[in-house]
Order: structure tokens, then sequence, then C-alpha cells
């Protein structure tokens, strides 16, 4: 998709949430920057960005989002994130310049800022280019920063990895964000992960602590006698949420033993093979209940 009709959409949607003056302010900073041999200008307007944009949700219409480039999901982006990536995209994408610009930025702001850049990969031309530095990104605590990374975000699908994608989703294990927000996960679902996912349930259970509900979608398609034992566990769990997450990973594995589990459980049965909750549906009610 052209960066042209990539910053048009980002324009069109900051029209219906922002006054006029905050439009106008990002339009001739985007002229400056385009104008300009130096950086500097392109610095300033990022910096000076939330001084006219906040961080006001978007309301955005199918047809917008139908305009972006495909995979992108907008729907976490406020007003200040939509605005320095207008900006981001008013660099010179035909020479290095810009890897060096964004890396200096990547270093040296703040998390609201990193949190925009973070969001914006997918949007950029040559993205590929910047893989160390979100690899890299994946490793802060920081859930802002780490969301925008692997949240709504199908960067890291496309050029992760196996190692690294499978770090980010143990990581996303780890700090209990929401799995069912990461793109394509039953795609790259495989074996070392979810013998990666196992154990780290394993140590939980071993500490006496939960664990959260949708590690169970990544050991589906690679169900055994092993990962079945952990399946009686979570069936025996006195939570209601956890129950439903053993009882959905048996139904929908292909190993027979497992399905013969829920023969002990026929009203969960009975919900997995109605379609009564997904595992979205568990995550959200997870993330609900835990805070």
């Amino acid at each position: 998709m052209a960066k042209a009709q990539i910053q048009e959409t980002l324009k069109n949607a900051l029209e219906a949430s922002v006054d006029p003056v905050s439009l106008s302010w990002m339009v001739e900073q985007a002229e400056k920057i385009k104008a300009s041999t130096s950086p500097n200008p392109f610095f300033l307007a990022f910096s000076r960005a939330s001084r006219y944009f906040n961080k006001e949700a978007i309301s955005w219409t199918e047809g917008v989002t139908m305009a972006l480039p495909e995979g992108v999901d907008p729907s976490a982006w406020d007003c200040l994130q939509v605005a320095r990536m207008f900006l981001v995209l008013q660099l010179p994408f035909q020479n290095e310049v810009w890897e060096d610009i964004l890396q200096r930025l990547f270093e040296t702001g703040d998390m609201y800022e990193q949190q925009a850049l973070y969001a914006a990969l997918p949007l950029l031309p040559n993205s590929e280019r910047l893989l160390p530095r979100a690899i890299e990104g994946c490793r802060t605590n920081i859930s802002l920063i780490f969301d925008a990374i692997a949240l709504h975000n199908p960067f890291p699908a496309r050029f992760f990895p196996e190692a690294n994608w499978n770090q980010l989703v143990l990581k996303a294990i780890f700090m209990q964000r929401p799995l069912y927000l990461i793109q394509d996960l039953d795609r790259r679902r495989n074996t070392v992960l979810a013998a990666m996912a196992t154990d780290f349930a394993h140590e939980r259970w071993a500490a006496g602590r939960a664990v959260m509900p949708e590690v169970w979608r990544l050991i589906v398609p690679f169900m055994n006698s092993q990962y079945l034992e952990d399946l009686k566990n979570v069936l025996a769990s006195t939570d209601a949420t956890e129950q439903k997450a053993g009882a959905l990973a048996a139904y929908q594995s292909d190993y027979a033993p497992a399905k013969g589990l829920l023969t002990a459980f026929p009203s969960l049965h009975e919900a997995c093979a109605s379609d009564d909750y997904s595992w979205e549906d568990l995550g959200i009610e997870f993330q609900k209940n835990r805070i």
C-alpha cells in the first residue's frame, strides 16, 4: 500500500476526533519535515505532538480501517499515537536516513513515543529492517510498550523468527497480557512453544499460583499423554474459567483420549460443541477477573 494512502487514512481518522487547530499544526509540521534535509524538524514535531493531541480513543469506521495495510488493527491507537505515526511517515524512506532517525528516537524517546513507534511498524516501508529493534523492544517490562509490539500488531507474526516469537508469547504469559490480541497466534503455534508454556504452568502450580487459561490454547495441535495429565488438572480446578479452558483445549484437539475426558463434564462438552465460548471470551473473562 502506498505511503501517501496510509497518510491520508490517518489524517482522515484524526479529522473526526481532534480540533482543526491541532490538525492544521500537524499538517504544517509535515511540510517542514519533508522540506528539510535535517531530522531536527521531525524530532521537534514528534516531541511537541503531545501539546496538540491527547490520548483519547479514535472511533474507527470500517471504511477507514479497510484503507490500512492488511492485518493492521488500529483499535487500540489513540489520537496522539496516530498523529505521531503520521509524522513518522513524512520521513524520506527512499534512502537509509529514516532508519537512523528512528533508531535514535527508539533509544531516546519516552514510553509514549516508543509506543507510537512500535505500533507504527506495520505501516512503514521496509519495516523488516527494524526487526532487531522490535525483538529488543520485547524485553521491556513496561506493558504500554510491550503491548504496542505484541498486541493488535501483525509485525511479530510476519517477521519474528520462531525463537523470538516464542519468547514474545511466553513474555505475554508472564506479564498476563491477553493472548487473544496477539495476531496469528494459532497459525504460529509450535511444539517448542507448547512445551515452554506448559513448563511455565508447572512452575506456577508448584508455587501454588493460578495459570492464565489461554495457555492451554497453545497445546491444542500437539496434544499427547503428557499434556493430557495437565488437562486433567485444569478440568479439576475450582475456577470456572480454567475449567472451560481445559474443556475447550480437549474439545479442539484431535487426540482421542483428550476428547474422552469430556465425558465426565457433559455441560462443558455441550458448551464447546455449541460454540458457547471462545478463547477470546476466556481471555476477556480472565482479564476482567484478575483486575
